[in-house]
């Protein structure tokens, strides 16, 4: 890889798992990466230059702490919530900032960011109306079941299924507890098809990078539903291009996007598409790896680049991104875990020789503990293959393939892995 950055100093906000990837193309970059959060055992930390205790959501820290090692640029990691102090930290230093002001109060908090969807007819999931005081006539209008969330928090944290109203009170100290804000929303919830819509921007232009159908597990009744994988492209794009995607770019356009990467995450129903969430970062799921596999430019790249000089670089999105993945199929495949202590991992073995693999991001290993507290949200996942197939049968194969061989063991020899997704079905192939 070209080291044109050599020395140079890059600020990374967030030490999670799925950080890691984007620190080490940065020091493959030559760039000298520092990052920092409130933990000092996380993991991307590991992979750094340098690493620090300061919190993410500290901003006058960051400021302070990117000041001192005289940093050349900042950027977020796969975090929603440090999106804010992202934009906050680049404007206080005069630094390049994919985020402005306006995009952070749009889509930093769920509530605000359905508000902005409904005006240019993005559909936001059917809402019911309550606040913390739980009045007995909003109480009253709701009708189960019923998904309370969060307004600033992701990846399921914080969120729950209620099917009763002692269920509802439950979930609504649950949001509190988890929303920096103390704020939360109650939806319709929703049993039908799930999508994920990943947009690229750059120099104002926007190209839909992939759309998606996305599969989540039932085995955790009261849960989140937490992802299992998704298939690529979307069986739905064609209908999603002409009653939807218009729609998205005015708004992207009108709220000021110019560079970034952004996903929106939605459902389907009777002909209906329904956005229920979004990240303008880098993605958990990390789509990226099947775009750099299939297109051959990296995300990870164009934002490093943008942090260090305020520009993604020379990828045209005309050209070098389709939508279409150039007539290829492709799939992420989660595993989770039930709670326990993993004794033994089987299955992933010969998975370098394997071409249809280009990534395996696994988060747990062999003596890590599954809490109870992580069932129910991405920290239960125990890794994420990525598989890029040259036609849907040859994915149909490899996905069953792998979800048959993968097993994981705890202390008593039971197997830790949820049932995945039904792969005839999500390639209608029966």
């Amino acid at each position: 890889m070209n080291r044109e950055f050599e020395g140079k100093k890059l600020l990374i906000l967030g030490g999670n798992p799925e950080t890691t990837p984007l620190v080490e193309i940065a020091n493959d970059m030559g760039v000298k990466t520092i990052v920092s959060s409130g933990r000092t055992t996380d993991p991307a930390k590991k992979a750094a230059w340098k690493a620090y205790d300061v919190d993410g959501m500290d901003v006058d820290g960051l400021i302070a702490l990117a000041k001192a090692e005289q940093v050349d640029g900042v950027l977020v990691g796969v975090a929603d919530i440090l999106v804010p102090s992202y934009c906050k930290v680049c404007n206080a230093l005069n630094l390049p900032c994919y985020a402005t002001q306006r995009i952070v109060d749009v889509f930093a908090f769920k509530d605000e960011f359905k508000a902005t969807c409904e005006k240019y007819g993005v559909h936001g999931i059917p809402e019911y109306k309550l606040d913390r005081d739980l009045k007995r006539e909003d109480l009253d209008k709701i009708q189960y079941p019923v998904m309370i969330k969060p307004v600033d928090n992701g990846g399921g944290v914080g969120m729950t299924v209620a099917y009763n109203e002692a269920e509802l009170i439950e979930g609504v100290k649950k949001a509190l507890d988890a929303s920096y804000k103390k704020r939360f929303i109650v939806e319709k919830y929703m049993l039908c098809d799930d999508m994920g819509m990943y947009y690229t921007f750059k120099d104002g232009y926007c190209s839909a990078s992939c759309i998606y159908d996305r599969y989540t597990t039932d085995e955790q009744p009261g849960m989140s539903r937490v992802c299992l994988g998704g298939t690529y492209p979307s069986k739905h794009l064609d209908e999603y291009f002409k009653k939807m995607h218009e729609n998205a770019k005015n708004m992207f356009k009108e709220i000021g996007i110019q560079n970034g990467i952004l996903m929106l995450s939605g459902f389907y129903e009777n002909g209906e598409f329904y956005v229920y969430d979004t990240g303008f970062r880098l993605q958990g799921e990390a789509p990226h790896l099947l775009m750099k596999a299939i297109h051959g430019f990296d995300q990870r790249e164009m934002l490093i680049r943008f942090a260090l000089t305020g520009s993604e670089g020379d990828v045209n999105l005309e050209t070098d991104d389709d939508t279409l993945l150039r007539g290829k199929w492709a799939s992420t495949l989660w595993f989770l875990l039930k709670k326990g202590r993993i004794s033994k991992i089987e299955g992933f073995e010969n998975i370098n020789q394997d071409n249809r693999v280009v990534a395996n991001i696994q988060r747990l290993y062999e003596g890590d503990t599954v809490l109870d507290e992580w069932v129910g949200n991405e920290k239960q996942v125990l890794t994420r293959l990525y598989l890029v197939c040259d036609s849907k049968h040859e994915l149909a194969d490899c996905l069953k393939e792998y979800q048959k061989k993968v097993k994981v063991f705890d202390e008593n020899g039971n197997n830790m892995v949820l049932c995945g997704f039904d792969v005839n079905k999500a390639l209608q192939l029966d």
